[in-house]
């Protein structure tokens, strides 16, 4: 065990060896109600403890302005300040179990709600790296044929449409699918021409204007959104 993981274990086991000691020592004869009570603060200080499992790979850092960790911060706190004042008061059994059942299920609606946004933003993540490595795989593939051509006015026509892709926004939508599908064949087909030697201003031009029409149609996707 790292000597951080040793630190936190024992930064942990504190919480619980002074609640409990206060709690026995203070020689009450306890009632069910306080009993549940105080199951749920341990419940609540075990959310907090293991609340990192959930953000370790998150994508959503934030749900109305709180992390997950703050929302099971305040559940603990909230949850020992009410927990501990019920066990005082030795309140009913049936009310006791419906103040914890209530703190029980803000916290549960605010732990989902974090995980579902947590799952679109991780998606939605996704969708824009899908869509930034188009042009840039693109991009690459034209700037390693410009070290194959030795011909002056070729290499400036292969040089054009790379500084065109750069240009290109990486942003992407849904409706380009079958034109950026045709820029990638058309990018293959340009590298098997310089591979061979063959004619390379059509498929230059050609893919040029390709990548303009998808730009264009890009611009005009954006304005209509």
């Amino acid at each position: 065990m790292k000597k951080i993981n040793k630190l936190w274990f024992i930064l942990h086991l504190i919480f619980i060896v002074l609640f409990n000691a206060i709690f026995f020592l203070a020689g009450k004869d306890y009632k069910a109600s306080a009993w549940i009570s105080y199951g749920c603060i341990h419940l609540a200080y075990g959310m907090l403890v293991i609340t990192p499992l959930f953000t370790k790979n998150t994508k959503s850092k934030a749900m109305f302005g709180l992390s997950l960790y703050a929302i099971s911060s305040a559940y603990f706190l909230l949850q020992l300040v009410i927990g501990v004042v019920l066990i005082i008061i030795s309140l009913k059994l049936n009310a006791t179990i419906l103040i914890q059942l209530c703190l029980a299920g803000f916290y549960g609606i605010a732990l989902v709600s974090f995980l579902m946004i947590n799952e679109r933003t991780a998606a939605a993540e996704e969708t824009r790296q899908i869509e930034i490595s188009f042009i840039k795989e693109a991009t690459q593939k034209v700037k390693n044929l410009l070290t194959q051509i030795n011909n002056k006015e070729l290499n400036l026509q292969v040089e054009k449409i790379y500084d065109t892709l750069q240009a290109s926004p990486t942003k992407s939508h849904p409706e380009l699918a079958l034109i950026e599908r045709k820029i990638s064949l058309a990018i293959e087909e340009l590298e098997i021409a310089i591979a061979e030697n063959d004619e390379i201003t059509d498929i230059a031009r050609n893919l040029l204007n390709t990548i303009n029409d998808r730009n264009s149609k890009l611009k005009g996707l954006q304005q209509r959104t």
